[in-house]
């Protein structure tokens, strides 16, 4: 499986043009629920990218039945909360992880292998712009459903170990995610399908190609 990830430009000043771009590009849905009998809970997730050449633009839509965002600061457990995730690998020789809760904490670092991270500087994570649709205030856990949108703005830069200058053209390989380790209704949800015998999305051998218009 590869991804195209088609190139328009809007404003990135205008919202509602950027709206429309992400109208243009198909959602995938992040649907491989891998571990169904420890983990049966699946919430509804989808993504949509494209990208300008100077940014790229990513956007999880999730439908969920609980929600939390207990993490404020940046490079946190983001992961225990209500996350959405994308891996991505320039080369084969390791991937950067951008793991983001509902109101825009966000844990980035790049790593050869799952327990070797070099975590990103505060320059490049002042970088990357979060947009949520709930407010950017913590809060515990909130049970009902609850439909809301992260979107990423991410320049070639916040790959801070491999001198990307411009998205063109980019070749690489990716996985996207939805967790919520610490929910009373955990889940581990992934774009491309993970086998491992338990909960790891650090796995970049299955990781699904993508390419850059």
């Amino acid at each position: 499986m590869i991804l195209r990830v088609p190139r328009f430009d809007p404003d990135p000043t205008d919202d509602a043009r950027i709206d429309r771009a992400f109208g243009l590009t198909e959602p995938q849905a992040v649907a491989c629920c891998n571990w169904p009998q420890e983990y049966p809970y699946a919430p509804r997730v989808t993504f949509r990218m494209f990208h300008t050449g100077a940014r790229l633009y990513v956007r999880f839509e999730v439908e969920e039945e609980c929600t939390m965002a207990a993490v404020a600061e940046d490079q946190g457990p983001v992961w225990t909360d209500s996350c959405c995730e994308l891996f991505l690998a320039p080369d084969d020789g390791g991937y950067y992880n951008f793991e983001t809760n509902c109101i825009g904490t966000m844990l980035l670092a790049f790593r050869r292998e799952r327990n070797d991270p070099r975590y990103a500087p505060p320059e490049v994570m002042r970088s990357v712009t979060r947009t949520t649709t709930l407010p950017r205030t913590p809060f515990a856990e909130r049970r009902g459903a609850s439909a809301w949108s992260l979107t990423l703005c991410i320049p070639p830069s916040a790959l801070f170990l491999h001198g990307v200058n411009r998205w063109d053209g980019f070749r690489g390989r990716m996985n996207c995610y939805k967790c919520g380790d610490a929910l009373s209704r955990p889940h581990f949800l992934s774009w491309s399908p993970v086998t491992a015998p338990q909960p790891d999305f650090h796995r970049p051998e299955q990781f699904a190609g993508v390419r850059f218009d």
